[in-house]
């Protein structure tokens, strides 16, 4: 029997996941964590337990390196830029995530993001609850170029909804030319999908290569009346230099489902510009998607523990923890 933690907030004792768990005989505690994560209670929580199903805490090595029986982490979603992976492997910690679990959920809503964008839903709704009644016009889809950056399950889950509405799709990518078979795809550079895209939207990992990606330099290469649209992670952005390129004129707007430091910090330099709507990280937060990650979670953490994950992301830098050591 082993003990599993549970820090995902949406995750409830008594619930599917919950029970799927219990069923393979394993005890459950949950812990759930919002807000900023202490590194003390990650500790404190992880004390005793074999394996854990995750949010967005921020495991480190120094974490890691303290929770003494953690055999496998899963986070319940696809990044997993929170966790040190190379130190799990060192420690013989399993790191899984669960690759495209909410891509549809994420599609839809950048779909909604961008309308919300085009027709400044928000801001008008705003305007009206103050007591104003606005009557600015807005700007169709159709017609459009989007430029996705990145194509993963959640980018390329978009592509249909954004054809749909008539919107010419751009993307840049890493992934191999053999999986870039969408015909309804221009696959270009990043410089040339600045240039081009009315709507530039982030679907990429965040890694060393990626931080800071849409930087000053890059928000002069897209057109004065581009909108960004990030559900991706807020550090592919460089914040200051999207206030200042909104606050400027040098580009539209933004809309932000993801930023730096969640919850959004009083002095974060994204407050009050006009221009920039935040949202708070609700891409992938449908009741489908969690449903489906709670359970394939589950299933994660159980077949990591019988030696067999299925979507271990650290596999090649696992070293076998010896009997007795941390």
């Amino acid at each position: 029997m082993s003990r599993i933690l549970i820090t995902t907030d949406y995750l409830r004792p008594g619930d599917e996941t919950d029970q799927h768990l219990r069923n393979h005989g394993h005890t459950t505690i949950h812990v759930p964590m919002t807000g900023r994560r202490d590194p003390e209670s990650l500790v404190a929580a992880l004390a005793g337990i074999d394996a854990a199903l995750v949010a967005h805490e921020p495991l480190t090595a120094t974490v890691l390196s303290r929770a003494h029986r953690l055999r496998a982490l899963v986070r319940t979603g696809v990044g997993y830029d929170s966790i040190d992976i190379a130190a799990a492997g060192e420690l013989g910690i399993t790191v899984s995530n669960l690759p495209g679990v909410n891509a549809n959920a994420v599609a839809e809503y950048t779909l909604g993001l961008l309308l919300a964008s085009a027709r400044r839903l928000v801001q008008s709704a705003t305007e009206v609850r103050a007591g104003s009644w606005p009557r600015e016009d807005g700007h169709e889809l159709r017609g459009r170029t989007l430029g996705l950056i990145g194509y993963g399950a959640a980018g390329r889950a978009v592509v249909p909804l954004a054809r749909a509405f008539g919107m010419k799709v751009l993307c840049t990518t890493s992934v191999p030319e053999t999986e870039r078979t969408d015909p309804a795809v221009h696959f270009v550079g990043l410089p040339e999908l600045l240039a081009a895209a009315d709507y530039v939207s982030v679907h990429t990992a965040l890694s060393e290569r990626t931080r800071s990606l849409l930087d000053a330099r890059a928000f002069g290469q897209m057109k004065t009346t581009a909108v960004l649209i990030n559900t991706a992670r807020g550090a592919i952005v460089d914040e200051q230099a999207l206030a200042d390129a909104v606050s400027t004129g040098r580009i539209a707007g933004a809309a932000l489902d993801v930023v730096c430091d969640e919850p959004l910090p009083a002095d974060s330099p994204l407050r009050d510009v006009d221009g920039i709507v935040v949202y708070s990280h609700l891409a992938g937060q449908t009741a489908e998607a969690r449903k489906t990650s709670g359970i394939e979670g589950a299933a994660e953490v159980i077949a990591a523990l019988e030696g067999r994950p299925r979507f271990a992301v650290n596999a090649h830098l696992l070293r076998k923890r010896q009997p007795g050591t941390a």
